[in-house]
């Protein structure tokens, strides 16, 4: 029956958007995937060195030019190869040139800028197991939107970040060139209609920094709204167990240790470390000789052996951390709530080598409420910022995806928006 009331409803929709095009086509939709969030390919070149005799060969087919799949790799199950996966995937900080790059011998590069395709799902051959926005897109495309038309994807290079101003970015900073040169590309092509963005997780702070990065002019021109689905705008205290013991994101058969070392060089991974403005005070992290807040970031990445991370965070991230200044083009968050969200992690006598004990509090699941709603505390005095929250209850950060109950919502959002300007002409 629930299934049934959504389809009722996209039909409706679909509809009325069928009525409204004869005096108004709809607004163009960029889709922008968050960390994980599009499919990344990889090649070895003579600086290649592996770690283990598995990685001289694996994988065994590849690609003319020498390429394969690196993300999603299902081959990251296997134990033999999950250490393979994890040296392909690692990031040097580069202290002379102030910027992150590839492990040596690696080459990596994004699939289909500016199409759908490597959105849809991590691996096509395993359409079940890894779709990611093929739900959200089938459900756009029911209310009129149309692939390589009205509705394009923005895939990146999820392991790199940005960086605070003064210091270079050359991946990150590629990234939102592309981007908008997509938006305006997207616009020229529907008339000059400005720009629907929408992102997920991640994406939603590079959205942001595109938005903040362009005068307030383009804003007004190439962007009509922007709508930003489980955005960490604060960081999430999951990044504290990423960084200190590991996270295999719920992949079963993988040993976090052997991806830590690789997760902890992730500039994005850095970048969403929790905000002290968004955290304040609070005790994330407690084991029997220390507590780490928000705030003691640095010293958590000393005690955790990290220590090479600090000068990155606290010359790149943390500044650029702090920079989550209103646009003044309208945006609405649409989230979800009442899912268990780590918010406390307790290690003990054992170290950082074991998963610590956890108290639990409310979030998606993955983003705790406070970063979820960060921008209605920190934008609460903003007269020019028009700030629209959506929360779904028993939606977790990626079923936000999939779920027919958040589809409807996501999709009745972009119709709303739509719909204002027809109901204008009219």
């Amino acid at each position: 029956m629930k299934r049934l009331m959504f389809k009722l409803g996209i039909l409706c929709m679909s509809m009325m958007f069928y009525v409204c095009q004869a005096t108004s086509n709809l607004h163009p939709v960029i889709l922008v995937p968050g960390n994980g969030g599009n499919q990344l390919e990889a090649r070895l070149t003579r600086g290649y060195k592996p770690s283990s005799l598995f990685c001289h060969w694996y994988p065994i087919l590849k690609q003319k030019g020498g390429w394969f799949r690196q993300w999603f790799d299902p081959g990251v199950l296997l134990a033999p190869f999950t250490q393979c996966f994890a040296d392909r995937m690692m990031l040097f900080y580069d202290k002379d040139l102030d910027d992150y790059r590839n492990a040596p011998g690696i080459e990596t590069r994004v699939l289909h800028f500016g199409s759908t395709q490597s959105l849809l799902y991590l691996d096509p051959s395993l359409k079940r197991a890894t779709a990611y926005m093929a739900p959200l897109v089938e459900s756009l495309e029911e209310i009129g939107y149309v692939s390589g038309e009205t509705l394009f994807g923005a895939p990146y290079d999820f392991r790199y970040g940005l960086a605070a101003e003064g210091h270079p970015s050359r991946v990150g900073s590629k990234f939102l060139l592309d981007l908008k040169d997509l938006v305006e590309k997207a616009s020229r092509d529907n008339g000059g209609k400005p720009v629907i963005i929408v992102s997920h997780s991640l994406g939603g702070l590079f959205a942001l920094q595109l938005l903040n990065k362009n005068p307030i002019s383009w804003r007004k021109k190439y962007i009509k709204h922007f709508v930003a689905l489980s955005t960490p705008w604060g960081g999430t205290v999951v990044q504290m167990v990423t960084f200190a013991s590991g996270y295999t994101l719920g992949v079963p058969f993988v040993d976090p240790l052997l991806v830590r070392e690789e997760q902890r060089t992730s500039e994005s991974n850095t970048w969403l470390l929790p905000n002290a403005k968004v955290f304040g005070e609070r005790k994330l992290v407690i084991t029997p000789d220390a507590t780490y807040s928000a705030h003691e970031i640095t010293r958590f990445l000393n005690d955790i052996g990290f220590s090479r991370g600090v000068y990155p965070y606290t010359t790149r991230i943390l500044p650029l951390m702090e920079q989550l200044i209103a646009p003044e083009v309208p945006i609405t968050c649409i989230i979800g709530s009442d899912v268990r969200t780590p918010e406390t992690l307790f290690y003990g006598e054992n170290g950082f080598d074991e998963q610590p004990d956890v108290v639990y509090g409310d979030g998606d699941g993955t983003v705790n409420m406070a970063s979820l709603l960060a921008l209605e505390k920190l934008w609460a005095e903003e007269k020019h910022q028009p700030l629209k929250v959506i929360r779904i209850g028993g939606i977790s950060h990626t079923s936000i995806l999939q779920n027919d109950s958040a589809l409807a919502e996501i999709t009745g959002e972009i119709y709303s928006i739509n719909s204002r300007v027809v109901s204008s002409v009219l």
